[in-house]
């Protein structure tokens, strides 16, 4: 499986993606290696921040699951927030989501 990231710089990139993994996980894992995407992800995906915002392609958004009431009580508090706004925390990996394909939003630099 893969998910598409688009780093700070406007550069997407395909990364390897296993199932079950959190987007956060996978997109923090590739971002000790290239500071384009590395994330804070603070507080490791307990829904505690919104250090891993991203933003999901619109094409995709209908393929995950709605955002839940903390999720969007998480993001008020994060920079530049829009309709496609997710917390990368609360996507988990499945083979139906191969492919995904996001942008690192801003504000979440480590």
């Amino acid at each position: 499986m893969k998910i598409f990231v688009t780093g700070r710089s406007g550069t997407e990139k395909a990364f390897d993606a296993i199932e079950g993994w959190r987007v956060m996980e996978i997109i923090r894992d590739h971002g000790q290696r290239d500071p384009d995407v590395a994330i804070k992800a603070e507080c490791g995906g307990a829904l505690a921040c919104a250090t891993c915002h991203v933003r999901v392609a619109e094409d995709w958004l209908g393929r995950l699951t709605p955002r839940q009431e903390e999720e969007l009580e998480m993001l008020d508090g994060a920079f530049g927030v829009d309709e496609r706004s997710r917390l990368s925390c609360q996507i988990i990996m499945t083979e139906a989501l191969d492919g995904l394909r996001v942008e690192i939003a801003p504000g979440t630099e480590p």
